[in-house]
């Protein structure tokens, strides 16, 4: 298992009865998570004074109880490097996995170990984390994600980050077509980083669901691979699509490349008890040993 270091402004304070306590800058926030089955004893105080909990409804989704003011949006601080927008957004999320902060680090040092020119294609880019600290390590990235907002968000995150200038495009876009397209034009990427939903849709309408639709996408992101690749990812957030299964798929779809493939958990260590709670899957395929 992996995991995330380099926060700043991001802590797990706790973890209990399917919710987690988490501090994101000076916000306390209760979210669920259906990974913390356990019901151990929530002696930190926090529990009853933070700013909002996420409460989840029987019939699906669910709404933020604001209890003390909040700023509309404010920022996360990762190893000086990734700086977020955070703000309370629905079915729970901020804008940030910080978990993810563990691949962030994996590929600025790809990237800089490589040692030459790196051109990321990063499918369902989300707020653009990823894309930060790949602009960071120098690479050039193309960003798409069907969300028109989620891009955006990812333009002031990396105007945050101090990377607005460097060579990244955002398109607003289904990934699936967008790779078909790619593939045409005979484009090609030296990493690709998946970090797809379980269930969502493109901007017309198109539906994806991971399990089923995964393997189809790798296949054709083996297409638009140079000659060299540097790196391919993808990450997981339903046990439907564990680690392992994640590693068989680019074992074989990569097969006849120089490089490794290698997989597990990500993890956030819980600061009351030291414990690491699973956060998701991730698979890596390298061409450089790490």
């Amino acid at each position: 298992m992996r995991l995330a270091g380099g926060w700043k402004d991001y802590e797990l304070l706790d973890a209990s009865s399917g919710e987690r306590l988490e501090r994101w800058g000076e916000s306390i926030l209760v979210r669920p998570d259906p990974q913390v089955v356990w019901h151990t004893e929530k002696a930190d105080r926090r529990w009853e004074l933070a700013d909002a909990v996420y409460h989840r409804s029987a019939s699906g989704g669910g709404e933020w109880e604001i209890r003390n003011r909040l700023p509309k949006e404010w920022t996360v601080n990762w190893d000086d490097v990734v700086k977020l927008h955070v703000s309370l957004k629905g079915f729970k999320h901020t804008g940030v996995f910080p978990e993810q902060s563990a691949n962030w680090k994996l590929y600025i040092e790809m990237i800089e170990k490589a040692a030459r020119p790196v051109k990321v294609l990063n499918l369902f880019g989300y707020t653009g984390g990823a894309t930060a600290a790949c602009l960071y390590a120098g690479a050039s990235v193309c960003h798409v994600d069907a969300s028109r907002g989620m891009l955006e968000q990812a333009k002031l995150n990396a105007a945050l980050s101090n990377v607005r200038d460097r060579p990244v495009r955002y398109l607003a876009d289904d990934c699936a077509k967008f790779v078909q397209r790619e593939i045409r034009r005979g484009t090609r990427y030296d990493g690709i980083i998946m970090d797809p939903p379980s269930y969502g849709r493109g901007p017309s309408g198109e539906l994806w669901k991971l399990e089923d639709d995964i393997y189809s996408l790798v296949l054709a992101g083996r297409e638009v691979l140079s000659e060299n690749p540097l790196f391919f990812v993808i990450n997981s957030y339903t046990a439907g699509l564990s680690p392992s299964v994640m590693e068989y798929i680019l074992a074989s779809v990569l097969r006849g490349y120089e490089g490794e493939v290698k997989s597990g958990e990500l993890g956030l260590k819980v600061k009351g008890s030291g414990l690491i709670l699973p956060a998701g899957g991730t698979a890596v395929f390298s061409s450089l040993q790490h």
